[in-house]
């Protein structure tokens, strides 16, 4: 009684920490997985890394410092097994609003792009999706996409596959006042891909103060989603905890990361569909990745059922709800 006691908490305790059923959590400790198939069992190995970002585009060494240091950190990434590799935003160029401020630094106007050193990023950036071939390693990193005049830039996440493509590019979409005001073109749709059968999605900036983007994100189908941001004020730790509730109260991964400056109090971390932790990079402010095994099982009955009770399964069961009625004020 005692031996099936333990390991019925084993069980538990599994399902808690992976966010699936208890029979799925059941079935990987008895090593019963024959019957698992493809379709029903996915693994991807994330890397999720926090880096030191530049916020100067027209020093063309800091940008060369910043693609240099990213690609240490991919090949970091491949010899630890990662299929795919997550930076966070302005990974390779994150413009301070100060130095790109025509009126600035003392005052923040509208920024002048033409400072930017678009030749040396563009030479970056072009070396980090040749990496990426090279090491066959799906990357996903944060970058200020050119526009023609008179627009204003976006402000990006570039996913990058192993064979070295640029398979899309997710524009920022709710942006912070100053970013709207001087800085950037929002984006307007969500972008999702697929790596190993696992669906990801991309949000970035102050996105995760929007449950919409998260819930949107739930409605396409996604396993994963990969949430960049610069970090690097007192917000930090509040972005990570409403990353937490994202993946909880959606039922699915979510990849935190955040400039190395913020580990802090906020370092990068891969979060699991029960709203914990499941790797975070060090709290020392220095580069470096954290990893996880993105594990998707398709017995996981807790996102079917939430979408069933949004759909009005309870209206036949309710009662009046009319909070004058005497029912409601009565013992």
């Amino acid at each position: 009684m005692t031996k099936n006691s333990n390991f019925k908490r084993r069980v538990r305790a599994r399902a808690f920490k992976t966010g699936e059923s208890y029979t799925a959590a059941l079935r990987h400790l008895r090593g019963d997985v024959t019957n698992v198939t493809a379709s029903e069992a996915r693994t991807v190995r994330l890397a999720v890394a926090q880096i030191i970002a530049g916020d100067d585009p027209r020093n063309g060494d800091e940008l060369r410092r910043c693609g240099f240091e990213a690609r240490r950190l991919m090949r970091d990434a491949q010899e630890a097994g990662a299929r795919l590799v997550h930076f966070p935003e302005g990974a390779m160029c994150s413009p301070s609003k100060r130095i790109m401020s025509q009126s600035g630094p003392g005052e923040i106007g509208a920024s002048d792009w033409s400072r930017v050193d678009w030749t040396v990023l563009h030479e970056e950036l072009d070396a980090t999706r040749q990496l990426a071939r090279q090491l066959g390693l799906w990357t996903v990193f944060g970058s200020v996409h050119r526009l023609s005049k008179p627009h204003r830039p976006h402000n990006s996440l570039y996913v990058i596959s192993d064979r070295g493509e640029l398979v899309t590019r997710y524009d920022e979409r709710m942006l912070s006042h100053t970013k709207i005001s001087y800085m950037y073109t929002p984006g307007s749709i969500p972008a999702t891909f697929v790596v190993d059968g696992v669906r990801f999605g991309c949000a970035l900036g102050m996105e995760v103060h929007f449950p919409e983007i998260f819930i949107e994100y739930e409605q396409l189908d996604v396993d994963c989603v990969l949430f960049s941001t610069t970090g690097g004020s007192t917000s930090d730790a509040a972005f990570a905890a409403e990353a937490l509730g994202h993946a909880a109260s959606n039922n699915y991964w979510i990849s935190f990361s955040a400039h190395a400056q913020s580990s802090l109090t906020a370092p990068s971390g891969i979060a699991l569909p029960s709203g914990h932790w499941a790797a975070r990079c060090p709290a020392d402010g220095r580069p470096s990745i954290a990893l996880a095994d993105i594990d998707i099982n398709a017995e996981n009955l807790a996102r079917p059922w939430r979408r069933l009770a949004r759909s009005g399964i309870y209206d036949p069961h309710r009662a009046d709800d009319d909070p004058r009625s005497r029912e409601r004020n009565t013992f």
